[in-house]
């Protein structure tokens, strides 16, 4: 029988972060679907009570908890020795988790320590003829795949906005206190403060309603024959702060910088989407200036409404990769746009 084991860490104010129901989210449906499965909570964080509380009407049928000053800040030491403390106490042989940055550094190291093995970028789970199975993309490959493992425990971190978060109803919830004797080499880490782009600079917002992203159209010769880099800053920053979109970038825009080419002064590497960047899950999408080709439009296949601007009528995204295509110029019409948006 499997013991199936949500492990997540709580926020600052104590509560659990939509990235972590939605773990709770796989974590059930592995439960329900398996046989004889029984389903526990591991939570660390400076508190747990309350985090426990608020999912106590959730099948789990008991809660761990490893809590104190230690276990607040997202540390490799601390983090790894709590979540092999849980696993242990757990006797788990699933581990579901969140493949947050917190966790996905941490969890593989855990699985060599337990014997066990780790699979990241989860986006589904199922049974499959009794077996726990996952579903996971290879965005080189271009193809999706099941996988299941005989390997135990197996750690299943799953894809933020690839589930619906679980809305479990609140209670009280018993904690088991699981103890961790904590070296002083595994504190040597410090956090001495948090730094964050000012609310206007903010660029990518994972919660946004929609994801507008930039092609590298918006640096090259224009119909006049040159370039105009400082405009198209200026229609893109203006429809985000409007809009509060969250932005991507195709990698032919990104890597321009490497090439000598102008670039959007606001763009990294974080910012991109596609065949070697992140996955984006927004509800909506509008992708402007975009060669529309399948390694970018790999990085959209969980958005559920895409739109894009092309002044090409046969590039990528006519065929079959957009729900509307716009043949027109994205300067004309972001220009539109962002009057339209700021009269309202």
């Amino acid at each position: 029988m499997e013991t199936i084991l949500l492990l997540a860490s709580t926020e600052a104010d104590g509560s659990l972060a939509k990235s972590a129901r939605e773990a709770l989210h796989a974590a059930r449906t592995l439960n329900k679907s398996l046989a004889g499965s029984s389903l526990v909570v591991g939570l660390v964080g400076e508190s747990v009570q309350a985090a426990a509380d608020s999912i106590a009407a959730c099948p789990a049928t008991k809660y761990f908890g490893v809590a104190g000053k230690d276990f607040a800040p997202s540390r490799y030491a601390t983090d790894a020795a709590a979540a092999e403390a849980i696993c242990k106490s757990a006797q788990a042989t699933i581990v579901v988790a969140p493949a947050t940055s917190r966790w996905a550094r941490v969890l593989p190291g855990v699985a060599q320590r337990l014997g066990g093995r780790a699979d990241t970028h989860v986006t589904g789970v199922a049974d499959a003829g009794g077996k726990p199975a996952v579903n996971r993309w290879y965005y080189r490959q271009r193809l999706e795949a099941t996988l299941t493992r005989t390997q135990r425990p197996w750690f299943i971190l799953v894809d933020p906005g690839s589930q619906t978060a679980c809305e479990c109803g609140a209670g009280t919830a018993k904690v088991e206190a699981v103890a961790v004797n904590l070296p002083d080499n595994c504190k040597r880490t410090t956090v001495v403060g948090l730094r964050e782009p000012k609310a206007d600079a903010q660029t990518i917002r994972p919660d946004a309603e929609l994801l507008f992203v930039t092609g590298a159209g918006w640096t090259k010769k224009q119909a006049d024959g040159q370039t105009h880099v400082p405009e198209a800053e200026k229609l893109i920053r203006g429809f985000l702060q409007i809009s509060r979109a969250s932005l991507g970038s195709s990698k032919s825009l990104v890597d321009l910088g490497g090439e000598g080419q102008a670039v959007l002064s606001f763009l990294s590497h974080l910012n991109q989407i596609g065949q070697t960047g992140s996955t984006p899950r927004h509800p909506k999408g509008l992708s402007t200036c975009c060669h529309g080709e399948e390694p970018h439009t790999v990085g959209w296949r969980f958005i559920n409404e895409r739109r894009a601007i092309s002044l090409d009528p046969n590039c990528g995204w006519a065929r079959g990769k957009a729900d509307v295509l716009y043949v027109a110029d994205a300067f004309k019409v972001m220009a539109k746009v962002n009057e339209l948006l700021s009269s309202k």
